[in-house]
Parts: structure tokens; C-alpha cells; sequence
């Protein structure tokens, strides 16, 4: 990558839920369809026993629906592909913490060509942040194309 150039955004959604967005990774074949499906704001903790948010922070939980369109075996973790931007420029990746929201990702999802998976990837936030988009980009976040959906 040159200096002074990042990745391609791609598939900047205005309304973001719903919006499916075809993201490269960097090996051959690598090819996901990724659609943002959900947002909970705020989100509770799954696990009481588990990372809790204190008074300063939020949990926001966003689900995702992965598509292996390419010819390789999609072998990556969702949590740190993801990424959450709040409106003042703030960047906050995401974790695998369950939430009472559904089904969290599991540390690796594997999918063979044709293959899907849904889950969800939290985000501990301040409380007074205001949520605007939300990123992800295959090979642990990596990968030069990224998929952005506007959040309301």
C-alpha cells in the first residue's frame, strides 16, 4: 500500500442494516458477501459472571451474516475484522462477548465455498458516544477491501 493511501471503502450504506456488501481478502479466492443484519444498542452482557460495562461504557452488539462467495475456505475470525466508528473520529474494535442479543460468532468461523454463518461482534463504547458506522474487512480486519455501513 502507498503512503497517504488507505483501503477501499466499499459498500457505504446509508441506512446500513439490510445492505450486503462483496469483500475481497488478500489470498486467492478469498470472497465474502457480508451483510449487516442487526443493531442492538445498548446490549447486555450474556454472562454476568463476564465483562460487564461499568457506568462509563456501553455494550453494542451488531450481527452480521457471512457468505463465502469465493473459491478458498473462508478460515478467520469475525471479532477483530470488525470495527465500530463513533461520530467523533473514535475507532473501537470488536470483541466476542456474548450478549442477551443472540448468538455471538465463535473465535474462528470456517465456511467452505458456498457457506454461511450469522453471529454477532460487541463493542464497549463510552456512554456518551454516538455510534455512526460500523467496518469490516476479512483476514483479521486486514485485508484492503472494507465494507462500511452508515449506522442511524
Amino acid at each position: 500500500m502507498l503512503a497517504g493511501f488507505g483501503p477501499a471503502l466499499l459498500g457505504a450504506a446509508p441506512g446500513g442494516s439490510g445492505e450486503t456488501v462483496s469483500l475481497a481478502g488478500s489470498g486467492p479466492g478469498q470472497r465474502l458477501d457480508v451483510t449487516l443484519v442487526q443493531v442492538v444498542d445498548p446490549a447486555t452482557p450474556a454472562d454476568p459472571q463476564g465483562p460487564a460495562p461499568d457506568a462509563s461504557t456501553r455494550l453494542l452488539a451488531v450481527r452480521f451474516r457471512l457468505e463465502n462467495t469465493g473459491t478458498a475456505v473462508y478460515k478467520d475470525s469475525p471479532a477483530p475484522a470488525a470495527h465500530l466508528l463513533d461520530t467523533a473520529g473514535k475507532r473501537f474494535s470488536g470483541l466476542n462477548s456474548p450478549t442477551t442479543a443472540g448468538n455471538s460468532f465463535p473465535d474462528t468461523v470456517t465456511l467452505s465455498p458456498g457457506g454461511s454463518a450469522e453471529g454477532f461482534v460487541t463493542f464497549r463504547l463510552p456512554q456518551d458516544a454516538t455510534a455512526a458506522a460500523v467496518q469490516f474487512a476479512l483476514n483479521g480486519g486486514l485485508a484492503d477491501d472494507v465494507g462500511q455501513w452508515s449506522l442511524p
